[in-house]
């Protein structure tokens, strides 16, 4: 974990309610991460996770409580939500661009232009390992090629904050390590990451903290491996039900 988490914190959730119809999703979660922090976030399927990441990007708002960015309220600002990075679940690239141009269309509406944004769309491509197939189009790639090029569109406008929703999905064993190893590179370069995933081998090996959820309710949140003695991770990460 990097110094860098020992500042004031990127990202802020401070008693958060959500509610889907009659479900309370996110029910008082208070949450946080730091620059140069990953922090997982665990729990069973329909635990919250998807629906507190939402709130985080501002795609929802909370029924009650505050979520902050580098010190900001309400992420559905623009001012905020330009600080922050999403790659949810369903992968959102344009099948008729080029690798390159669907980073460029993304940079562009951060407001990126000229040498600052042909940096970070080089940058993107290096991370999702495309450089070489930068002008095929995304029609003619696998599933798990279009899934890292998903992510570096999340990346591109080099956000303060970065959220992950199950990153490797569909990805192959050699790409997801290289996806991994860019996502530790963006925690140390001060990066707050927060990184949802069922596979508790990546979160080993990337994430410094977890926090579970069930039922919409954070049950636990510590280091990784104090929580690997006092929980089946293994159990959780597979569905089996809240611990």
């Amino acid at each position: 974990m990097s110094n860098l988490c020992r500042m004031s914190p990127s990202l802020v959730a401070r008693g958060v309610k959500r509610r889907l119809g009659t479900n309370v999703a996110v029910d008082g979660v208070d949450f946080q991460v730091g620059p140069g922090e990953v922090v997982a976030l665990l729990g069973p399927n329909g635990a919250g996770k998807t629906t507190l990441m939402h709130l985080f990007a501002g795609v929802l708002t909370p029924d009650e409580g505050e979520i902050t960015v580098d010190g900001l309220t309400d992420p559905t600002r623009p001012e905020v939500r330009a600080r922050v990075g999403f790659a949810p679940q369903a992968t959102a690239v344009y099948d008729e661009l080029s690798a390159e141009e669907n980073l460029v269309f993304f940079a562009r509406l951060h407001g990126l232009s000229g040498a600052r944004m042909r940096d970070r769309v080089e940058h993107g491509l290096r991370f999702a390992g495309l450089f070489d197939r930068r002008s095929h189009r995304a029609s003619t790639f696998s599933g798990g090629m279009r899934r890292r090029l998903h992510v570096a569109t999340a990346l591109v406008h080099a956000p303060s904050v970065l959220l992950l929703d199950e990153p490797t999905v569909g990805v192959d064993a050699n790409a997801r390590g290289h996806l991994l190893d860019g996502v530790a590179a963006h925690r140390d370069q001060g990066s707050a990451i927060v990184y949802a995933s069922h596979h508790l081998d990546e979160v080993e090996r990337v994430c410094d903290r977890a926090v579970v959820l069930s039922l919409g309710r954070v049950i636990a949140d510590a280091p990784v491996a104090d929580l690997g003695r006092t929980m089946d991770l293994e159990a959780l990460l597979r569905g089996s039900g809240a611990p």
